[in-house]
């Protein structure tokens, strides 16, 4: 049966280098494939998966009301699909990672999403949330902080280099450092915090 993949890492990692050399893979095997970003990530321009050394493809856009299985199953119907690619994961519905698995259940169709585990505050994107807990495969592509230890975090910097300690969850448009945790020193940024606010 085919399964559902979470490959998840902080910026900067090689996530969408990996899902293009994938795809490539597929297609250059005669295997049918579908991409999708969110519409959320416009850097690269609207409905365009692109990495950092200059790989891209074109991709299918997903809003927050996209039903995905619906869409996959369609497209399926008409000429068979062998894999379907999801990067910015993190940016999915609960609804719609429900609907990857269902793509994986019900399509024998394999799903693989790619995506940050956090945001800039430490705080889980509600997708990488329900891809961590219902994915049969969690792949960790790593990265290495300045300090030299693995990095599993990400912190949002100004255009003048400058850590970014408040704003949105989602603001496109900012620089980000992968860090270590112990350099991302989550007691000052998470909104948990440390003491407990009463």
């Amino acid at each position: 049966m085919a399964k559902l993949y979470f490959f998840y890492s902080a910026m900067n990692a090689g996530k969408t280098t990996s899902l293009l050399q994938s795809d490539h893979n597929y297609r250059q095997r005669g295997m049918n494939t579908l991409l999708y970003t969110s519409k959320r990530d416009d850097r690269s321009g609207l409905g365009v998966i692109s990495s950092r050394i200059g790989l891209s493809r074109e991709a299918n856009l997903i809003e927050s009301e996209s039903d995905l299985f619906a869409d996959v199953e369609s497209r399926h119907q008409r000429a068979p699909i062998h894999c379907v690619f999801i990067d910015e994961a993190q940016f999915l519905t609960p609804a719609q990672v429900l609907q990857a698995t269902m793509i994986c259940d019900r399509l024998n169709i394999p799903v693989l999403a790619y995506g940050l585990r956090s945001d800039f505050r430490g705080e889980p994107f509600d997708g990488s949330k329900y891809l961590l807990t219902w994915a049969e495969e969690l792949i960790e592509v790593k990265t290495v902080c300045r300090s030299g230890r693995k990095a599993t975090m990400s912190s949002r910097l100004s255009q003048e280099g400058k850590r970014v300690w408040e704003g949105e969850q989602v603001q496109i448009g900012y620089h980000y450092e992968p860090l270590s945790r112990h350099l991302f020193d989550l007691p000052q940024i998470s909104p948990i915090g440390y003491p407990p606010q009463s």
